[in-house]
């Protein structure tokens, strides 16, 4: 189990201890699709849900999620985030893109924030417009960059 960071030799759950660890820019870009009618992005894309402006909404929401992550995952440190930025984009016409990217300088990364905003994001999305689309699927919830640390950068190639 010593591979895994969050696991001590024995197999207890642990936070893991950052210290030592040197204060550097990070940062982290997740994204998430959902998928839905074509109709519905038309009414998401029109402001036309009796809800209210989804995307600001799912945006707001998003970010709230960065900043409440270590409340949400248990051994993610609380983090002083110094940016949250959610954005949307439409590759198809039933489709949300959401792209969450966060920055704090800090001794740990912020990955699992990333994930959580664009997560959140998607599921305030489907929230919004279950009410016309219950067939919607979120999909695609991964990492598409990070840097700082000691890991280096990364950067999805696909």
């Amino acid at each position: 189990m010593s591979e895994l960071s969050h696991f001590d030799e024995h197999g207890a759950s642990r936070m893991v201890d950052v210290g030592a660890k040197p204060i550097t820019e990070r940062m982290a870009r997740a994204t998430a699709c959902v998928r839905m009618q074509p109709a519905t992005l038309r009414l998401i894309r029109d402001r036309g849900l009796a809800k209210g402006d989804v995307l600001e909404v799912a945006r707001l929401a998003g970010i709230l999620a960065a900043k409440q992550t270590a409340s949400l995952i248990p051994l993610c440190h609380p983090l002083p985030i110094d940016s949250a930025v959610v954005d949307f984009q439409f590759p198809d016409e039933q489709t949300v893109r959401i792209e969450a990217t966060v920055r704090v300088t800090g001794k740990t990364g912020v990955e699992m924030e990333a994930l959580t905003a664009a997560s959140v994001a998607a599921l305030t999305v489907y929230d919004m417009c279950k009410a016309v689309d219950r067939a919607m699927t979120i999909e695609s919830v991964r990492l598409e960059e990070k840097s700082g640390g000691r890991s280096g950068h990364f950067r999805r190639d696909c």
